[in-house]
């Protein structure tokens, strides 16, 4: 089966008294590019993520990862009042109001303005429980991210299986006016030559008309690039039946299916048979733009 490189997958659930809201979204890339963004307090956590999207298989595009956490119910900051650092600021606030006789009241606002009064505790991090709290929602949106590259995936087989067979239908044409191209060149030269050689009383060697027939094959003959071609075809199936990323091996084989293409159609003297190479390499084409979107 093969998967498209674009997709998107989002889960969001309360776990441990955190709300986690996972979203995973992708386009082509050549190679595997992954870009997290993730809750400042959980930064530790972003290294992880790469490694585990490879894990499940995820190996082509460029891939965005967004990680929001809330805790919820409870909090992991403790706040602390430093008694002897307040009094001691309240007794000079006060020298300080007498000896400068200046108006107005202390009150709890004037306290706080200076953060040493206060002392705030995080309490410290479970690195292995974040990861798991994460990883749970995680999960389940890399099984919808992958479930959407699937269904794309097949959408993309099914055309590509299309546009193949409508090749080598064409090939098929290819192969028989090429056979008919032979036969007539052997008509034409045989008419013209007794046309030339009846008027100088001249005998017609067969020989010579075999000959030239046979050079003529062998300049135009194109069996040998329809049965590459066909070996090809024979690759294509068995690369879409592949369970392993296929969109590299696909865009190479494209590649030699073209070459033999524009071989055939370098040695063809038949218009008709022009027409149908043209016809070929404008469905290579399509395909090769559509494997772009495969990992």
């Amino acid at each position: 089966m093969i998967k498209s490189m674009t997709a998107f997958g989002r889960q969001s659930e309360a776990v441990n008294n955190k709300n986690i809201t996972v979203e995973i979204k992708s386009v082509n890339n050549r190679y595997f590019d992954c870009s997290t963004r993730i809750s400042r307090n959980y930064s530790f956590l972003e290294e992880k993520i790469k490694p585990y999207l490879q894990s499940h298989g995820i190996s082509r595009g460029k891939v965005d990862v967004s990680i929001s956490i809330e805790l919820v119910g409870s909090t992991d900051v403790s706040i602390s009042l430093n008694e002897e650092y307040a009094r001691a600021y309240y007794e000079a606030l006060c020298q300080l109001k007498e000896k400068l006789e200046l108006p107005g009241e202390i009150t709890v606002a004037t306290f706080q303005r200076d953060s040493n009064i206060f002392t705030l505790t995080k309490a410290e991090e479970d690195e292995e429980q974040d990861w798991a709290d994460v990883c749970t929602v995680l999960d389940k949106a890399i099984e919808k991210f992958i479930t959407a590259r699937e269904r794309e995936g097949a959408n993309i087989e099914a055309d590509l299986r299309s546009k193949v067979e409508g090749i080598k239908e064409r090939v098929n044409t290819v192969e028989a006016h090429s056979e008919e191209d032979i036969g007539a060149y052997r008509s034409r030269l045989e008419e013209k030559l007794r046309a030339v050689l009846s008027d100088n009383k001249v005998t017609l060697d067969e020989n010579r008309i075999l000959t030239e027939c046979a050079i003529f094959a062998d300049k135009v003959a194109v069996d040998e690039e329809i049965v590459r071609l066909r070996s090809h075809f024979k690759a294509f199936e068995d690369i879409l039946a592949s369970n392993e990323p296929v969109g590299r091996k696909l865009d190479f084989l494209m590649q030699e299916m073209n070459r033999e293409t524009n071989t055939i159609g370098s040695k063809c003297s038949n218009s008709s048979i022009a027409h149908v190479v043209v016809d070929i390499k404008c469905e290579l084409e399509k395909i090769r733009e559509q494997i772009q979107n495969i990992e």
